[in-house]
C-alpha cells in the first residue's frame, strides 16, 4: 500500500491508475465496518483508495474534535491487510490551507433530526466529501448506511451538483447484540456497552410495529421509547429516506427508515432501521 499526505501527491498518483477506481473516506479510528467497505471494493474495482482524515468542519465547539479516537498506525495495518492500493492521509493545513472560504451548504434533507441536533455538520461533511471526491475523482465511493441521513445528504450532493461519481451505499456491519459498529463505541465503559444495545431494539420495535400495519408514527414512537433506557433519548422518529423529514402518518407500501439517537452517558449513538410498510 502507498501512503501519500499531499493533494499534489495523490493527484500524481492517480493520474498513474487505470481502471475503476473505488474509493472509502473514513476519518480513521477503523473497525470491521469500515473494513467491510474496503472488501467490497477490492471486488467491484482495479484500484482502491482509501482516506484518513479526521474533518474538523463537522464537529461543533463542543463536541469531541480533540479526544476523538486517532489510531493512525493501526489503521494503516488494516487497510493494508484489507488490499487497499493507496492511502491518502493528509493534514489539517492540507485540506483547508489558511483563508479558506468556501463550503457546501446542504438543502432541506439536513434541516431535520442530525441537522437540528448538530448544527453545521452536514456542511461539513459535504465540504470534505467534495473536496475529496475532487482530489481522487473516484469512480465509486462506498459509504455505510448506519449514517443513513449523511448517505442521503452525500448521495443528493453527487446528484444536484453532477459529480461523476457512484455512490454505492454498504449495510451496516453490527456485533451479535445488535449495536451498530462505530468508532466512538470505544468511549463506552461496561454498563455503558451492555446498554448500547437497547437504540437498535427501540428501532426494531417501531419496524415491527409498522410492518404489522400501524399507521400512527407517533404512537409507534411513544411505545418504543420504553425500550431505551438506561440510555437518553435524543430522538426516534420514521422518515422517507429520500426526504428525511419525520412522519406523524406512515403511507403504505413504502420503503421508510427508523432512525434514531441516543445518550450512553456522553456517547452519542445513532442508528436505523429500515421499515417496509404493507
Amino acid at each position: 500500500m502507498r501512503t501519500v499526505a499531499t493533494v499534489a501527491d495523490m493527484r500524481r498518483v492517480r493520474r498513474s491508475l487505470s481502471g475503476t477506481l473505488g474509493f472509502i473516506p473514513t476519518m480513521g479510528a477503523l473497525h470491521a465496518g469500515h473494513l467491510s467497505l474496503v472488501e467490497r471494493a477490492r471486488t467491484e474495482c482495479a484500484t482502491v483508495v482509501a482516506s484518513i482524515f479526521v474533518n474538523p468542519l463537522q464537529f461543533g465547539p463542543n463536541e469531541d474534535f480533540e479526544r476523538y479516537p486517532r489510531t493512525p498506525d493501526r489503521d494503516a495495518q488494516a487497510l493494508a491487510r484489507a488490499g487497499v492500493d493507496v492511502l491518502f492521509a493528509p493534514q489539517r493545513a492540507e485540506m483547508y490551507p489558511p483563508g479558506a472560504q468556501f463550503s457546501v451548504v446542504p438543502g432541506s434533507l439536513a434541516t431535520y433530526l442530525e441537522g437540528d441536533r448538530r448544527p453545521g455538520f452536514f456542511t461539513g461533511v459535504a465540504t470534505v466529501v467534495l473536496k475529496l471526491f475532487n482530489i481522487v475523482t473516484p469512480d465509486v465511493a462506498y459509504f455505510g448506511q448506519k449514517d443513513a441521513q449523511q448517505l442521503a445528504v452525500v448521495t443528493r450532493m453527487v446528484r444536484d451538483l453532477d459529480v461523476p461519481v457512484r455512490v454505492a451505499a454498504c449495510p451496516t456491519v453490527r456485533e451479535p447484540d445488535g449495536l451498530a459498529l462505530s468508532s466512538r463505541n470505544a468511549y463506552l465503559d461496561d454498563a455503558q456497552r451492555a446498554a448500547a444495545p437497547h437504540l437498535h431494539a427501540a428501532l426494531v420495535q417501531i419496524a415491527h410495529a409498522l410492518e404489522g400495519g400501524q399507521r400512527d408514527v407517533c404512537a409507534a414512537v411513544a411505545q418504543a421509547e420504553a425500550a431505551l433506557p438506561p440510555l437518553k433519548m435524543d430522538y426516534l422518529a420514521v422518515v422517507d429516506p429520500a426526504v428525511f423529514e419525520p412522519l406523524r402518518t406512515a403511507p403504505g407500501k413504502a420503503a421508510l427508515l427508523a432512525v434514531g439517537a441516543a445518550f450512553a452517558g456522553s456517547t452519542r449513538l445513532i442508528d436505523n432501521v429500515e421499515v417496509q410498510t404493507p
